[in-house]
């Protein structure tokens, strides 16, 4: 049963504090690294890039809240204080306190996710995430706060496993791993596809496969932006968020709506009860838009929306084996229908005079003004041929017969033919 490899890391990982930042987020990785080979992309805390600043490396020590000398609250869970908190010790009012407090609006008892500071380092205060419950009872009087970390100068650190195939042209898998404290969103992303990967270790593909593992947005835009040529020969990605609930898969189609991976993710999961699809960022919104200003379309399947989102109730007791299995399996499945389908690369440019004889590749397909009769399959065949100077270099034929309406044989047997004339090259 595929999923088993991914619940494991799951209830390793998810109490790790995993700042964008942090020994707990390097420790994650080197947990990731004992299962799958890893590249570590490094960039450096003075690297600005686009407005995007990396924040400081963040490690918790310690964080307290006394009412006369008696611990009244101490952070035990990744959530418990706000996400690069800024130090702080000393004598608090009730209201002054509550200033700092956030809670859960949905349930007493959680522990919400305070993220906002890990993007906006320029603008930090010191805070907790506390139940509403704990709020409540909250006396008059004066607090004693103690918050303390360890700091030192940040980096980012981008990781990627490629299986290569024997083509170049790459599908992308993206998950995030920060959100520390958390199990569904994204480390259940994040261990699916590590057993995705694993799966793939021993095999020979065709085409080349590469997983990224970033910093929610941040990662992907320093990864795509800052390193020469990483998109080359990438044709489609892929978001992998939230797979381990006992919600139904959905999956956001990328801007084109266009890829073949997100075809057969549609293809194979349209029967399968609860599932829907959507247009981009109409499901879910994280890396894609990232992905796609630098042309690479990016589809998303998820499980969200589910109950425990962005609190601490979302941890391994919503997870199922179950889900695991079928998120790891139909990526699994979808790879293999991939590895079956033929990309056609394109050779040559512009418009080309098809009925010269060094061609002969003209299609008549007859015209009734002349009492010849108008053959379906050669006017299906001729607008494949008036479509082919504008498909892009690279295309599945499979995308081009569904987008054109015509059956498959029909069209791998016209394209065989400009392949002979040396015009594509089919693989």
């Amino acid at each position: 049963m595929f999923g088993n490899l991914a619940y494991k890391l799951i209830e390793e990982l998810y109490l790790y504090n995993r700042n964008f930042c942090s020994t707990d987020y390097d420790k994650a990785l080197a947990e990731i690294h004992a299962i799958l080979p890893l590249k570590i992309h490094n960039f450096t805390g003075d690297e600005h890039f686009n407005g995007w600043m990396i924040p400081p490396k963040w490690d918790l020590v310690r964080g307290q809240i006394r009412k006369d000398g008696k611990v009244i609250f101490e952070a035990t869970h990744p959530l418990h204080v706000i996400g690069l908190s800024k130090p702080f010790s000393g004598f608090v009012s009730k209201e002054e306190l509550q200033k700092h407090l956030h809670c859960d609006a949905r349930f007493p008892d959680a522990i919400p996710y305070h993220f906002r500071q890990n993007y906006r380092p320029w603008e930090r205060d010191w805070g907790f995430c506390v139940p509403k419950q704990f709020f409540d009872t909250l006396e008059e009087g004066i607090y004693q706060v103690d918050i303390l970390t360890n700091e030192s100068e940040g980096y980012l650190k981008i990781a990627e496993h490629t299986h290569v195939g024997a083509n170049p042209e790459t599908f992308v898998l993206v998950a995030h791993l920060d959100h520390g404290g958390m199990a569904n969103d994204d480390l259940a992303g994040v261990a699916v596809a590590v057993e995705i990967f694993h799966h793939l270790l021993p095999q020979h593909t065709k085409f080349t496969y590469r997983l990224v593992l970033v910093q929610e947005i941040i990662g992907s835009a320093y990864y795509l932006g800052k390193i020469p040529h990483i998109l080359d020969h990438v044709l489609e990605s892929c978001f992998l968020e939230m797979l381990g609930s006992n919600t139904p898969l959905a999956l956001q189609h990328s801007y084109g709506g266009r890829g073949r991976m997100e075809q057969i993710l549609s293809n194979l999961l349209k029967n399968q009860t609860g599932f829907r699809e959507g247009p981009f960022r109409s499901i879910i919104c994280n890396d894609e838009m990232v992905w796609e200003s630098y042309g690479i379309p990016m589809s998303s399947l998820s499980r969200f929306p589910y109950p425990e989102y962005h609190c601490d109730k979302d941890n391994p007791s919503i997870i199922t084996h179950e889900a695991l299995h079928d998120s790891v399996k139909v990526f699994l499945d979808t790879i293999e229908q991939l590895e079956k389908s033929t990309l056609m690369r394109k050779k040559f440019e512009g418009v080309l005079s098809v009925a010269n004889p060094q061609y002969n590749l003209y299609i008549d397909p007859g015209q009734s003004a002349f009492g010849l009769h108008v053959d379906e399959s050669q006017q299906k065949l001729r607008l494949l041929m008036d479509t082919l100077p504008i498909v892009p270099k690279e295309r599945f034929i499979e995308q081009i017969a569904e987008e054109l309406q015509i059956p498959l044989s029909l069209t791998l047997n016209y394209l065989q033919k400009w392949q002979e004339k040396g015009l594509v090259e089919l693989i």
